[in-house]
C-alpha cells in the first residue's frame, strides 16, 4: 500500500480523487492501492527549552544561552491533532512506500518530512511536486514523482530558519524580558525576523516625528491653458522668488522649443505574491495576511496556481498551454478574443526558465471560475492574477511625450504632457494602468497639452507659489511588504528589486505571519492605512543596542544564507554554528551593559 500525505483534508480530497482512493476511513481515504491521508499545517514543532532540561523551565539570567545538543520535535499539544497524527502513524508504519504531497516549497517539505521522522518511517519516500490542483496537473506530476533525497536541502533549509528562529527567540526573549520589562508578566517578544521589521516601522516613526519642514518657492505661470514651470526648481530664498516674478510679469510669453518623443511601455509584471499583496493592500485595503487567506483559497479551489511564490516569471515550458488557460477563464472572452487566432506573444520579461526555481508566477490555471462558488473578495483577487495574465499577452502601451520649452526674459520655463496613442494593454485595465502604476505617474504628465508652434508668444500669467518640504511617509503594509522584500532599501526599478530578493527579510509566505505578530504583540497598531509604532513597540527597539536583532541588511544576509543552503552553495551546519556563536554574543553583550533601561513613553 502506498501512503500519500497532504498538508490539509481539503488537498487530500482532491489527489484521492485523481488517484481513485474513493472509500473514506476516520482520517484517511483508501482505494486503487493507495491511502491518502493528511496534517493540518504543522503537526510537529520543535521542542520547547524545558523538553530539553528542568534548569531552562524556569526563566534565568543564569540558563542563558540555552543551546541544545541536538534539537528535537515533539507533537503539538493539541487533541485534534494528535489524534490524526494516530492514524498517520499507523498507515506509514505498514506502508510499502510514502508519497510526500506536503505544499511543495520550503515549509511544506518541514512540515512533512518532521510528521514522516515522529512516525518512524522507514519504507521509501517521493515527492509530489505540483504547482496546481488541477486534475491535470496532479496527474502529470504523479507521472513524475522524485525521490525524497532530491529535496534534501530544500528540508535542511527549512529546518535551519526554524532552528535559527529558536535560538534567536528563546533566548533574546528570555534575555530581554528579564532585563527590561517594566511590569509583572510582561514579555518581551525578539525575533530574527519580527524585530528588524519592527525596527524598521520605529526608524520610519522618528524620521518624520524629527523632521523639519523647510519652506521652498516654485515659479509657475499658465500660458494658452498649459501650466509650465521655471527651471529654477526650487527656490530657497522669497526675495529670489518675488525677483524671478516681478521680472516675467506684463511681458510676453516665447515658445523656444517643441519636442516630441515616441516611447512604449510594457505590461506590468505577473504576480509574486508579495506584489498581489501589495496591490490587493493599495487596490482594496486588503492586509496582507487577508490576501494571502484569499489567494490560497482560490489555489485550493483549482483556479490559481501555488501562491506562495517570489518570482514573476514563468518558465518556458508553460508558454505552449497558455492558449489553453486563456481559453478556459471564459468570463474574460472580450478581453481574450483579440488574441486568439494569432501566435501569443513571448516576451523575456515573462517567461525565462532561468528566473525560476521551485514554482512560476501566479496565474489562472484555466479552470472556468463561474463554475466555483467564490466570496466577493475572492473574486477582486481573481480578477487581478487573471487581467495581469492576459495583459502580458497584449502589445506594448504606445504614446506620446511633448515636452515644450519657453521663456520670458531668459527665464526658461517648462511642460510635459504625455498622449496615449495605442492602449495596447491598458485595454485590458479599461484604458488605466495598474494601481502602482497610476501613483507612480507624475502629476505635470497628466495634462493634455494644446498644439503649440515654435516662435509663437503671447499674455501669460505668472505666479509663485509657497510650499515645503515633507516627511516621508508612514509604512503601510504594502510599503513594509516592499521594504522587507529589499531588506529596507527603497527600489522603484523592478529588475533591481528582483537582484535584492535575495536579501530580503523573511520570505513570502511567512511576512504576511511576521505582520500579524507584530499587532498581536502591541508592538505595532493601523491608523487609517498607516502603520505606526506602538509606546511599547518604540521602546522595544530603543532598548536594543545590537545591530544583529534590529538590522534588517544583517538579517536580509542571513536570509540569503539559507536561500543558499537551499541551492546547495552554503553549508547548514555552518549557518548554525554562526547562529550559535551570535546567539551567545547577544546574551553577553546585553549582560555586560547595566546602563540600557526600558523607557516606555
Amino acid at each position: 500500500m502506498i501512503v500519500c500525505i497532504a498538508e490539509k483534508p481539503s488537498v487530500a480530497r482532491e489527489i484521492a480523487k485523481v488517484l481513485g482512493a474513493n472509500t473514506s476511513h476516520e482520517g484517511y481515504m483508501e482505494g486503487n492501492g493507495y491511502q491518502v491521508t493528511w496534517t493540518y499545517g504543522h503537526l510537529c514543532t520543535l521542542k520547547e527549552p524545558q523538553d530539553y532540561c528542568d534548569q531552562w523551565r524556569r526563566w534565568s539570567l543564569s540558563a542563558l544561552p540555552m543551546v541544545p545538543p541536538r534539537f528535537g520535535i515533539k507533537l503539538i499539544e493539541n487533541d485534534g491533532y494528535k489524534k490524526q497524527f494516530a492514524v498517520i502513524e499507523r498507515l506509514m508504519q505498514a506502508a510499502d512506500g510514502i508519497v510526500n504531497c506536503g505544499d511543495a516549497g520550503q515549509e511544506g517539505e518541514l512540515i512533512q518530512r518532521w510528521v514522516m521522522q515522529k512516525a518512524k518511517a522507514t519504507c521509501p519516500v517521493q515527492r509530489l511536486w505540483v504547482s496546481s490542483l488541477t486534475e491535470e496537473a496532479i496527474r502529470e506530476a504523479f507521472a513524475n514523482l522524485k525521490p525524497q533525497s532530491e529535496y534534501q536541502s530544500l528540508y535542511e533549509a527549512g529546518l535551519c530558519r526554524a532552528i535559527g528562529d529558536w535560538l534567536l527567540g528563546m533566548n533574546a526573549t528570555r534575555l530581554y524580558t528579564l532585563r527590561f520589562a517594566t511590569a509583572k508578566g510582561q514579555v518581551l517578544s525578539i525575533g530574527r525576523v519580527q524585530t528588524p521589521t519592527l525596527a524598521m516601522i520605529v526608524k520610519r516613526h522618528f524620521e518624520i516625528t524629527n523632521f523639519k519642514p523647510e519652506k521652498y518657492w516654485v515659479l509657475t505661470t499658465l500660458y494658452r491653458g498649459a501650466t509650465f514651470s521655471s527651471t529654477k526648481g526650487k527656490i530657497k530664498k522669497p526675495d529670489e522668488g518675488q525677483a524671478a516674478l516681478d521680472a516675467v510679469k506684463g511681458k510676453d510669453f516665447t515658445v523656444t522649443d517643441i519636442q516630441q518623443k515616441a516611447g512604449t511601455e510594457a505590461p506590468p509584471r505577473l504576480f509574486d505574491l508579495t506584489s498581489l499583496q501589495v496591490e490587493c493592500n493599495k487596490k482594496y485595503s486588503f492586509s496582507a495576511d487577508d490576501t494571502l487567506k484569499h489567494i490560497q483559497s482560490l489555489y485550493e479551489k483549482k483556479l490559481t496556481t501555488y501562491p506562495r511564490v517570489d518570482t514573476t516569471f514563468l518558465s518556458d515550458d508553460v508558454y505552449a498551454k497558455c492558449p489553453q488557460i486563456l481559453q478556459g477563464i471564459v468570463p474574460y472572452a472580450p478581453l481574450i478574443q483579440p488574441l486568439m487566432g494569432k501566435k501569443l506573444k513571448k516576451s523575456k520579461k515573462v517567461f525565462d526558465t532561468s528566473k525560476v526555481t521551485d514554482h512560476h508566477a501566479i496565474i489562472p490555471t484555466g479552470m472556468n471560475p463561474q463554475n466555483v462558488s467564490l466570496t466577493t473578495d475572492e473574486k477582486r483577487v481573481y480578477d487581478l492574477v487573471a487581467r495581469r495574465f492576459i495583459a502580458v499577452f497584449y502589445p506594448d502601451c504606445k504614446f506620446s511625450t511633448t515636452t515644450v520649452m519657453g521663456e520670458v526674459e531668459a527665464l526658461e520655463f517648462k511642460a510635459t504632457g504625455k498622449q496615449i496613442l495605442d492602449q495596447g494593454w491598458r485595454a485590458v485595465f479599461g484604458g488605466q494602468g495598474t494601481t502602482a502604476d497610476d501613483e507612480s505617474k507624475k502629476e505635470d504628465d497628466e495634462q493634455v497639452l494644446p498644439n503649440f508652434e515654435k516662435g509663437e508668444h503671447g499674455p501669460h500669467e505668472p505666479s509663485l507659489t509657497e510650499k515645503q518640504t515633507t516627511p516621508p511617509k508612514p509604512y503601510t503594509e504594502a510599503t513594509l511588504l516592499r521594504a522587507m522584500e529589499t531588506a529596507g532599501k527603497t527600489v522603484d526599478n523592478e529588475e533591481l528589486r528582483d537582484a535584492l530578493k535575495a536579501n530580503g527579510i523573511g520570505r513570502p509566505s511567512t511576512r504576511a505571519a511576521i505582520i500579524e505578530t507584530l499587532y498581536k504583540r502591541q508592538y505595532i497598531r493601523k491608523v487609517r492605512k498607516s502603520l505606526e509604532p506602538t509606546p511599547t513597540g518604540i521602546a522595544l527597539i530603543g532598548v536594543i543596542n545590537e545591530e544583529l536583532l534590529k538590522s534588517a541588511e544583517l538579517t536580509g544576509q542571513w536570509e540569503k544564507k539559507l536561500r543558499d543552503i537551499e541551492a546547495h552553495k552554503y553549508s547548514a551546519a555552518q549557518f548554525i554554528d554562526e547562529l550559535k556563536q551570535m546567539t551567545a554574543q547577544v546574551v553577553q553583550e546585553v549582560m555586560s551593559d547595566g546602563s540600557r533601561r526600558m523607557q516606555l513613553q
